[in-house]
C-alpha cells in the first residue's frame, strides 16, 4: 500500500467515526448496489427505510439510542418471522430472514452473553435490595438501561424472575 492509499484508508476510517448510522447504511447500500449484491441491497434498504420512517415520525434526526431502538425493533421482527417460517416449513423464507438479521446485526453492538447479563442483574438486585418478585419492576428499570441494545428484554426479564423467585 503506498502513502496515498494509506492516507485514503485513514480518511475513510475517520469518516466512518463521524458518520451517522443512516449515512453508514447509505454507503453500504451504495456499495451493495455497485457489487450487484441484491440480497444485501434489499436487506440494507429495509433497515434504512425503518430508520428514515422513525426519523420522519419524530420530525428530527434520531439520537444514537433511538437508532438502536429502531434496530432492536427490526431485529425482533426478523427473529419472529424467521421462527414462524421455520415452523411452517418454509426454509427459503426463513433463510432470507436470517440473512437480513445478519446484515442488521452488523450495525448493532455485540450482544451480551448470559453470564454478563446475570452479573448485571446480580449487581442491580444487590443495589436496590430486591428480595421478591414484587421488586421486579425496580430491578428491570435499573437493568434495562445497562444492557440497552445488547440483550433481549424477555431474556433479561426471565433471568430477573428466576433470581427473585
Amino acid at each position: 500500500m503506498n502513502q496515498s492509499e494509506s492516507r485514503k484508508q485513514h480518511e475513510r476510517s475517520d469518516m466512518s467515526d463521524e458518520m451517522t448510522l443512516i449515512e453508514e447504511i447509505e454507503q453500504e447500500l451504495k456499495e451493495a448496489r455497485l457489487a450487484r449484491d441484491e440480497q444485501r441491497r434489499d436487506a440494507l434498504a429495509l433497515i434504512l427505510s425503518a430508520l428514515r420512517s422513525a426519523e420522519k415520525e419524530l420530525q428530527r434526526p434520531l439520537s444514537e439510542d433511538e437508532e438502536l431502538q429502531v434496530l432492536q425493533r427490526e431485529r425482533k421482527k426478523r427473529v419472529e418471522a424467521m421462527e414462524a417460517f421455520e415452523k411452517a416449513g418454509r426454509e427459503e423464507q426463513a433463510d432470507a430472514e436470517e440473512f437480513e438479521l445478519d446484515v442488521l446485526e452488523e450495525f448493532m453492538p455485540d450482544q451480551l452473553d448470559e453470564d454478563e447479563i446475570e452479573e448485571i442483574v446480580d449487581d442491580v438486585i444487590a443495589e436496590v435490595g430486591a428480595t421478591s418478585l414484587r421488586d421486579l419492576g425496580r430491578v428491570m428499570a435499573d437493568v434495562m438501561p445497562r444492557v440497552s441494545g445488547r440483550a433481549d428484554g424477555s431474556v433479561v426479564s426471565q433471568l430477573v424472575r428466576e433470581k427473585l423467585a
